[in-house]
């Protein structure tokens, strides 16, 4: 994947690693053939310019980034004219989903029955 899109953060800050983040990727386009590490985020909603939905997940094309690489997306600005930004929480449930289509894609498939 080379163009710019949204991803979801999957890891915590690390001490050992500060500057860097694992993410998932999202797509609009449905897979040719749905895969266990792909997941429809149905209810995720995000703003322009990424409103096209449905969301997919792409499990199996995990990376880690360093945080400078990563855009936060812009919604406008408030009335002070600063910038605001898009910073939503994914519902646990959705998260866990999330997390399965992971474990799938790194071929640790057995690990999803401790979500």
């Amino acid at each position: 994947m080379v163009k710019r899109r949204p991803v979801i953060v999957i890891s915590p800050r690390i001490g050992a690693r500060p500057f860097l983040c694992t993410v998932v990727p999202l797509s609009t386009e449905p897979p040719e053939r749905r895969m266990p590490y792909h997941c429809e985020l149905a209810n995720l909603r995000l703003p322009r310019p990424y409103e096209a939905g449905p969301n997919w997940v792409k499990g199996d094309m995990v990376v880690s980034v360093g945080y400078h690489r990563l855009d936060l997306i812009r919604t406008g600005k408030n009335r002070f004219a600063q910038r605001e930004y898009y910073r939503e929480l994914l519902p646990e449930k959705d998260l866990q989903q999330v997390r399965a289509c992971v474990l799938h894609g790194l071929g640790l498939s057995v690990l999803t029955r401790h979500l």
